[in-house]
């Protein structure tokens, strides 16, 4: 029996009218557009209409995806939504994208943060590899400026609203993931959380609390959360390229999560990789959380730079803490290990991966040493 593979057959994207600029921002917080830009590189954001719903959004970027693939929601197998902004905690909101769809078929939510797409790619492609469903259907939706304190400049500032689909289907050839890894640390959790509303601090017995403190919004500990995500992203993005049997300069397309250029430009250097093969888009959307890697994997392809064969390398980190990376390839081409150690030659394959393991190493000891100084001068 043949191999059975996860093709990426079509996709789409929504994003909200409403743009909250940097000058926007300016007459609501103490901020300004050269601080903001300086440490972030978000230019504006675009937020949800009064009446926009996370199921609103996702419908509309599923049908893009699906008028993409030429599939009805009828033909639908399988919803999953990967959101942390549910329309409602109970239920879950891809119930609720599965009826207003029009769809027949099972669905279920993915919470893993910003990382919850990539996680959520990866959990459609078993069912796919399997044999299990024919079409999968694959949203990434968050409308995290309804949980945004828009009085605290260190959390409204990064965050805006948008939706992205892709449709997975089976393929002889190889095609989709190819490989992946899955990561949390779950000790990390309240460097990015929403205090209160949950079994920890439920409203019924907390609520003047809740509402004193403004513990009903999204908590932010930016150092922490960017020093993991420094030390993250970039490793993670080794270790799927290696576990493929394939080299950075293999990789046509990064499609980073988009939350902070220095970070995106961090994992840049740490890959030793030009800028301009990693996908930005954080200066137009700020940080879309589940949206982030699937917006910019729709905006890649629209714009042309990702090619049908290309090989592309996603990662996503976010609360929890979690991390997820996955090396993909758009349509179907020659991809495997074999394949790539024979035609690199297997001495320059292996003798490239050993040095660039060694300057990993380096680069290791260099990033832990910057972070030691930092903390030493802020105690001091």
């Amino acid at each position: 029996m043949p191999e059975r593979y996860a093709k990426i057959t079509g996709w789409g994207k929504y994003v909200p009218e409403r743009v909250l600029t940097n000058a926007d921002l300016e007459k609501m917080v103490e901020t300004s557009d050269e601080w903001i830009t300086t440490r972030t590189g978000i230019k504006e954001r675009h937020l949800r209409a009064e009446n926009e719903q996370c199921s609103d959004l996702s419908v509309k970027s599923a049908e893009k995806a699906l008028a993409s693939a030429g599939l009805k929601a009828t033909d639908l197998d399988l919803i999953i939504v990967a959101s942390t902004s549910p329309d409602y905690l109970v239920p879950g909101v891809a119930t609720i994208v599965q009826d207003k769809l029009g769809a027949k078929c099972g669905s279920f939510q993915i919470t893993a943060g910003c990382s919850g797409w990539v996680y959520a790619l990866v959990v459609g492609t078993q069912f796919i590899q399997s044999g299990a469903f024919n079409n999968v259907l694959v949203v990434g939706t968050d409308v995290v400026s309804y949980g945004t304190d828009y009085e605290d400049r260190t959390t409204c500032v990064l965050f805006g609203d948008a939706s992205a689909s892709v449709v997975l289907q089976p393929s002889e050839q190889p095609a989709g993931v190819m490989t992946f890894e899955l990561g949390s640390d779950g000790s990390g959790v309240e460097a990015l959380y929403v205090p209160g509303g949950g079994s920890v601090m439920p409203f019924g017995a907390y609520k003047d609390k809740i509402f004193n403190e403004r513990l009903m919004f999204l908590k932010m500990d930016g150092q922490t959360v960017f020093k993991f995500a420094t030390r993250t992203i970039a490793s993670s993005m080794k270790r799927v390229v290696d576990k493929a049997g394939l080299l950075p300069e293999d990789i046509q397309l990064f499609i980073p999560h988009q939350a902070n250029l220095r970070i995106i430009e961090a994992a840049a250097r740490m890959m030793r990789q030009p800028l301009e093969k990693f996908m930005v888009n954080i200066q137009k959307y700020g940080n879309t959380s589940a949206a982030s890697v699937p917006l910019a994997m729709v905006e890649a392809i629209e714009e042309g730079r990702c090619k049908p064969g290309d090989k592309m390398v996603m990662c996503a980190f976010g609360a929890g803490l979690t991390w997820a990376s996955a090396v993909v390839q758009f349509g179907v081409g020659e991809f495997t290990p074999a394949h790539t150690l024979f035609s690199l030659g297997r001495a320059r394959f292996l003798a490239k991966r050993t040095v660039g393991r060694a300057q990993d190493l380096v680069q290791q000891f260099l990033l832990a040493m910057q972070f030691r100084r930092a903390e030493s001068r802020k105690k001091k």
